[in-house]
């Protein structure tokens, strides 16, 4: 069973031959690799590439380690590459162990035929320091782990027992490939463990694991809620007694999200139209891998969705953050208008568009939806509003032109914000 990465390989073929090293990054086990060397690939040759002009090098594999020698991948890319004008295409994955890889990497954008893909897994290697060595010439492709869309392209099932699959189980690739539930959970337990977390320590010579291991958790257990590193560390002082620093936590939390694990979501006041530093909210790129950091035992959906819903929108390439609007309200009791915060759930720009977004599990009331409503009415400019509600609703515009769209409409139908 194969899972179309169709939105990536576009995105691949759109930035063909454009003189830059295309810069595949992603969490472990999101699917980079199957995407470069099979679904790329298959489409180079369907276009008629000679398989010969497409080179391709995963230095990772044992009878490859001499290669992970500059020289003598230089001289072997020597030997593939003929006296010809025609185009050739360097696939290579795990670049991070090619010695030098940033000079290597450089020198082969001089010869104007050649077109550069690389997979890489250290921490420099995801990170915007490694589109630094490039001098301006990477050009960055994240993949994330399969969309609800994704997901059901290849789910035996309905949409409603998809949805609960993929809300405790997320959207790692091998994850939908699974049919037992033991064997989901076992995957992805074990890899939260013995692959990420062992890489971070690893990488950033972590001496404080048990640390590492609480800042997890807490995370885990506060996904769509405002913190910041300081309330996390009173967190480590009152209930888990730990002298962890505050400049550590920090350290650490950097480290998560190098890694991709977690994304912060910033707040953003709407219309003072600045950012606010601080508090803030960290999702998860994978709920599955949040849920096992916790023994699926918090698989509140409430949360789940708002997580899964900003994951959508950054596959979508939108910039999300948290919105906040200034609003006055009647104190009735002290016959005074008082000033107050609304909050936003997500601010989802792309270029010139924005959109205004809250994630309303169910509106079993007029006044639960005169609440979701409250923030975007409190807003005065012309970008579209929209609710998204878990329930199945037909898409409709109410009297104030917001938009209420059900979960699997706006999940399943990629332009489904325009509707």
């Amino acid at each position: 069973m194969e899972i179309q990465r169709d939105l990536y390989l576009q995105k691949l073929i759109s930035r063909m031959h454009n003189r830059m090293i295309k810069v595949i990054t992603g969490i472990r086990r999101s699917g980079k690799s199957y995407l470069l060397f099979h679904i790329f690939k298959r489409y180079l040759l369907s276009q008629q590439i000679p398989e010969d002009h497409i080179i391709c090098m995963e230095f990772d594999v044992w009878k490859n380690r001499d290669y992970r020698n500059p020289d003598h991948f230089m001289n072997f890319l020597d030997q593939q590459i003929q006296n010809d004008a025609q185009h050739y295409y360097i696939l290579l994955d795990e670049v991070q162990m090619l010695d030098h890889f940033e000079e290597v990497l450089n020198s082969l954008l001089h010869d104007d035929r050649l077109d550069v893909y690389v997979i890489g897994s250290n921490s420099k290697f995801l990170s915007q320091d490694v589109l630094t060595e490039f001098r301006g010439r990477g050009d960055e492709i994240h993949v994330f782990p399969l969309s609800f869309r994704e997901y059901m392209s290849v789910y035996e099932g309905d949409a409603y027992h998809g949805w609960a699959d993929y809300v405790h189980y997320g959207g790692l690739p091998l994850t939908a490939t699974m049919q037992r539930e033991e064997q989901k959970i076992h995957y992805l337990t074990n890899l939260f463990q013995e692959t990420y977390l062992k890489d971070i320590q690893e990488r950033n010579h972590l001496e404080k694991e048990q640390e590492l291991d609480d800042l997890i958790t807490i995370l885990a257990s506060s996904i769509g809620a405002l913190t910041n590193p300081s309330k996390i560390h009173a967190t480590f002082r009152t209930k888990l007694h730990s002298s962890l620093s505050l400049n550590t936590i920090q350290r650490y939390i950097g480290y998560l999200e190098e890694a991709f694990l977690i994304c912060a979501a910033r707040r953003y006041d709407v219309k003072g139209r600045k950012y606010i530093d601080t508090p803030l909210k960290y999702y998860f790129e994978d709920v599955g891998l949040r849920n096992a950091r916790i023994s699926f035992r918090q698989v509140e959906e409430t949360h789940l969705m708002e997580n899964i819903l900003f994951n959508e929108l950054r596959t979508r390439d939108y910039l999300v953050d948290v919105g906040m609007v200034s609003t006055r309200v009647e104190d009735v009791e002290r016959n005074k208008r008082l000033r107050k915060q609304l909050e936003i759930d997500f601010v989802a720009n792309q270029g010139s568009k924005r959109y205004y977004i809250q994630s309303a599990y169910a509106l079993p009331t007029t006044e639960k939806i005169l609440q979701e409503k409250a923030s975007l009415l409190a807003l005065q400019d012309s970008f579209k509003k929209v609710v998204i509600v878990k329930d199945v609703i037909k898409p409709r515009h109410d009297e104030n032109g917001i938009l209420f769209l059900g979960l699997f409409d706006f999940l399943l139908h990629p332009d489904s914000l325009n509707w």
